[in-house]
């Protein structure tokens, strides 16, 4: 099907999901609930709720306790509703959402569902939602806790990956974008605190489970073990309470297998040609088929046999596999001996298609696999000693462990590019990026295992495949102890302090191997070159215009011994590439909860401040000029280096109330990110160009280092937030019963929708530099592996040591608009109808030390639109979504699992769900449902310089289709 089509079928299901919309709108008259209790006016009956630091026992005026309990939720408009009043009656400026039922919460995911929430944004990663941006800052520059305690991340820094929580696991995830000094783990961006079924907090037992069957429009792209274009989601929860409402259990299981297809190219950069145009180096080309399997499992244990303590234990267990098999070709163009003949189309400077001759392609056979493990422990006493004073001790640990194994192996028509046959193949760019290939060659004959390229030359072996094989354990332990004193009269309605503690580890470590054919050295003459190998006609890149080639199983070749690894005898990565980080923070906090009246006008929120105190040590491999009893060029030596440094973190948050529907928010907070941990590495590598043997200028020349830093700061920032919200009367509210009705918050606020207008600016200071540069004498290193002859031609012994450093400065800023409604508001006929349309423009500028060139924040995009248009009525759901943003620098896996930045290009993203509940009879209680996702089909494409044609990554993943059906015990 070409691409006009699919469109226009995707375009076709979200059209069809409405046209049953309107039918049954049209067939039914609008029902309205029943005894639902007025709104109230926020000030007095939200006064002590304290949704923006996930609390849910606090005190009112009178000392009593009062419970803001989530509502009885059927279907997404209550999912709505329930959000909008966790963000209402938040004493700080939040955005929330929340479940549709016991274990569904409205998304594909967890980072899907946060994706269309106000000021954020989705980055997607191997055709998956994973990593969140917030006003525009990168995951880095953000935090992530369950039920308030800070998570690890299974990554090589602190970006956590939210494809790795199971969204059955949650009742709300309220986002935090200001923070509070009692907010223990917050961000620099912001906050995300994922919130887990607390029992006691339902009005009686629950139980659900969710069975999804999945697949990808693509087709499977790559054959292998593991990997399917089909998959499933099976799910469960159960909740329920004993002993007259004091002991509650919360059980749940997710297992999934899940499916991703990926088109995948990856040119090598381009190159100027003798016209002075630019012209593509070298493209990688892959055919991926990709299957993440996860076993997750969530138990809480909640205890209150009296009302003076609550008792909480939360475990939360993920053990999650992935595997990618990729099949397809290299081609080495500019880059390499092959030839660009004349007679290329070029269009403004760039060869739009053209002719490569004497290319010797690299035929690929690779696999890739994550194996992870993420465990969460978390232990709430809460003690209330009178009317007055409470108390509440708090201890979590997060681990996360993590194995990769990324394995290249390579076939050929023969050892290097003086043997074999080589091709003639021509190139054609599309006006999507992606550049179609013609090779002339049948690569289902004559092929063998070998080094085309001669890769593994330099390092005196016949290179026929390689093996990163990294590893990391990543561990947070925290205790905080907080006190809280309710005050029965006067502006403030209780002071809090407290203290916490956390230690963090996190380790790296990699093994890399050459992949050989028996082992043996070219120099000593025993490298075997070529080797038969049996394998299966595949067809992996025919959506690239490349023909079939042979395919088979690398780890059949391993364990026949024909491909032997061979430790490498250097690394692949800029640094030695072990490493440890170690973190102590001590945070003392005291903060003031605001609640009284000026004039006629209600005053919430808090004041306070935070202290950091932290000690950090990191350890790694320094190297220094080799001795002559070693014989190396250089000898790596254990490296560390530690510091220790105070922050202090005050923040206020006002909220204004006009009437019962009008609130204005403002917030002023100092806030922090600590720098990354893969470049608060100790290590310092030394590296020789031979290709800048000659070269005097100490900016390009010969030498060149690299190091990480163990005394880097935190990237500091003054946060300003304001935001005026409106809130709607009218609406059905929520869909309560009656035990809700005079027991829960939230059901009496009521729903109807809101406007909101805001707008923030971020100050940065402190801000990490990942390359300040610095001239080096390496005298000390010489000869450093040259010959005589190579030494008198060196043209000097200056070079750049490059390494993070804290030299920058800069800003963000924007506004944000969101509009909230059911349509009942405007015409009663309606109800049912709704829609959220939220739109983002956020701008920053961030310079460094000695370059007054401003450059963008990381992950930034100056425009993120959301629009969901939705229909519910009598069991009848229907919704369908547009995300946008603009393009923004973001981060991609590059070599040996470590990151890079590059320019990651916009768009659009379409996705469509319907579903049917049974509200009677024997089906009572089933829930049916359809859904799509990317029904665009949006293409992730990368590039350099600014410029969209030079691309640097292309994939395509295919529409995803889910059906499910999801049971309520009723």
């Amino acid at each position: 099907m070409k691409q006009p089509e699919r469109n226009l079928l995707a375009v076709a299901i979200a059209t069809a999901c409405f046209g049953l919309c309107s039918t049954a709108a049209a067939a039914t008259a609008p029902v309205t609930a029943q005894g639902l209790a007025p709104a109230q006016d926020q000030a007095q009956n939200q006064s002590a709720d304290q949704a923006d630091n996930g609390k849910t026992n606090q005190k009112t005026r009178q000392g009593k306790t009062k419970t803001l309990q989530a509502v009885e939720v059927s279907g997404f408009v209550s999912s709505i509703e329930n959000s909008t009043a966790l963000k209402r009656n938040a004493n700080g400026i939040v955005e929330a959402v929340s479940a549709e039922q016991v274990g569904k919460l409205p998304g594909v995911s967890i980072a899907d569902s946060l994706g269309r929430l106000p000021g954020l944004a989705v980055q997607t990663v191997s055709g998956r939602p994973q990593v969140l941006t917030i006003h525009g800052l990168g995951p880095d520059l953000s935090t992530a806790l369950v039920n308030g305690g800070q998570q690890v991340s299974t990554s090589n820094n602190r970006d956590v990956q939210f494809d790795q929580y199971p969204s059955s696991w949650f009742d709300n995830v309220v986002v935090h974008m200001s923070p509070s000094a009692d907010l223990i783990g917050q961000g620099l961006a912001g906050t995300v605190d994922m919130h887990t079924i607390r029992p006691l907090e339902k009005s009686g037992p629950e139980a659900a489970v969710n069975a999804h069957y999945i697949w990808d429009g693509m087709g499977q792209l790559a054959d292998g073990p593991n990997v399917s274009d089909k998959g499933y989601n099976l799910n469960g929860v159960w909740v329920h309470q004993f002993a007259d409402h004091t002991l509650g259990v919360t059980l749940g299981v997710d297992l999934e297998n899940n499916p991703s297809q990926i088109q995948h190219e990856g040119p090598w950069g381009y190159a100027t040609d003798a016209d002075g145009n630019l012209a593509i180096g070298g493209s990688k080309n892959y055919g991926i088929s990709d299957s993440m399997k996860r076993r997750g499992v969530l138990a809480t244990v909640q205890w209150q046999p009296n009302e003076h303590y609550t008792g909480t234990i939360d475990l939360t267990y993920d053990n999650f596999k992935e595997v990618q098999q990729a099949k397809g070709m290299e081609f080495p163009l500019f880059y390499s001996s092959a030839q660009l003949q004349p007679g290329s189309v070029v269009q403004n400077g760039f060869d739009d298609s053209g002719t490569y001759t004497n290319v010797k392609p690299v035929i690929r056979n690779d696999f890739n696999s994550t194996s992870a493990r993420v465990y969460n422990l978390n232990w709430d006493n809460k003690f209330t000693i009178n009317e007055d004073w409470s108390v509440d001790l708090d201890g979590n640990y997060s681990r996360a462990t993590r194995r990769d194994i990324n394995l290249e192996s390579y076939s050929g028509t023969g050892f290097t590019t003086a043997n074999g046959a080589t091709d003639t193949i021509g190139f054609d760019q599309h006006s999507n990026g992606l550049t179609y290939f013609s090779p002339s060659l049948d690569y289902t004959q004559g092929v063998v295992l070998t080094d085309p390229q001669g890769w593994g030359g330099g390092n005196d072996v016949v290179q026929a495949g390689f093996i990163n094989a990294p590893h990391t354990v990543d561990y947070l332990a925290n205790l905080r102890l907080a006190v809280e004193r309710s005050f029965g009269s006067g502006p403030f309605s209780s002071i809090e302090f407290g203290v916490a503690h956390s230690t963090r580890n996190k380790t790296y470590h990699i093994d890399q191997d050459f992949l050989t054919l028996g082992g043996g050295t070219i120099s000593g003459g025993n490298a075997v070159e070529t080797a038969p190998f049996t394998g299966n006609t595949c067809d992996p890149l025919s959506w690239a215009g490349v023909g079939q080639q042979l395919c088979y199983n690398p780890f059949d070749l391993i364990a026949s011994g024909t491909l032997v690894a061979v430790p490498t005898f250097g690394s692949s990565l800029d640094l030695p590439p072990n490493w440890k980080v170690r973190e102590k923070v001590l945070t003392p906090y005291v903060q003031l909860n605001l609640d009284t009246y000026l004039g006629g006008v209600s005053l919430r929120g808090n004041v306070g401040v935070q202290a950091q105190h932290t000690s950090q040590t990191a350890s790694g491999e320094q190297a220094l000029p080799g001795t002559p009893s070693s014989g190396n060029a250089v000898d790596l030596v254990p490296v560390s280096g530690s510091t220790s440094y105070n922050k202090y973190l005050p923040s206020a948050n006002l909220i204004f109330g006009f009437g019962d529907n009008d609130d204005l928010r403002v917030s002023a907070a100092r806030t922090l990110a600590r720098a990354r941990m893969d470049q608060m590495n100790a290590s310092v590598a030394v590296t020789g160009n031979v290709n800048n043997l000659t070269v005097t200028d100490p900016n390009q020349s010969y030498f060149s280092a690299k190091h990480g830093n163990p005394t880097l700061k935190p990237t500091m920032a003054d946060n300003y937030n304001v935001s005026y919200e409106h809130y709607f009367s009218g609406g059905n509210g929520f869909e309560c019963n009656n035990a809700d009705q005079k027991n829960s918050d939230l059901c009496r606020s009521g729903g109807g929708g809101y406007f909101s207008v805001s707008g923030y600016f971020i100050k940065l200071k402190d801000y990490i530099n990942p390359n300040r540069a610095e001239l080096y004498d390496f005298s000390a290193y010489l000869p450093f592996g040259l010959t005589p002859a190579q030494l008198s031609q060196l043209g000097t012994t200056l070079g750049t040591n490059t390494g993070p450093e804290n030299d920058g400065r800069g800003y963000v800023k924007g506004a944000q608009l969101t509009l909230n409604l059911p349509f009942n508001v405007i015409a009663q006929p309606l109800d049912g109808f709704g829609m959220i349309l939220t739109g983002n423009r956020t701008k920053s500028s961030v310079v460094y030390a000695g370059n007054p060139e401003p450059l963008t924040v990381p992950g930034l995009s100056k425009w993120v639109a959301n629009a969901t248009l939705y229909y519910q009525h009598q069991g009848f759901e229907a919704r369908v979504s547009d995300d946008y943003r603009s393009s923004f620098l973001g981060e991609v896996s590059g070599i040996s699992a470590s990151r890079i930045e590059q320019t990651i290009k916009g768009g659009s993203t379409y996705d469509a769900q319907v579903s049917y509940t049974f509200g009677s009879g024997a089906f009572k209680g089933l829930t049916l449902i359809a859904q799509g996702s990317n029904l665009s089909n949006k293409s992730f494409v990368t590039y350099q310089n600014n410029d969209p044609r030079q691309v640097l990554t292309w994939e395509s993943y295919g529409r995803r289709y889910d059906v499910a059906v999801s049971y309520k015990f009723q």
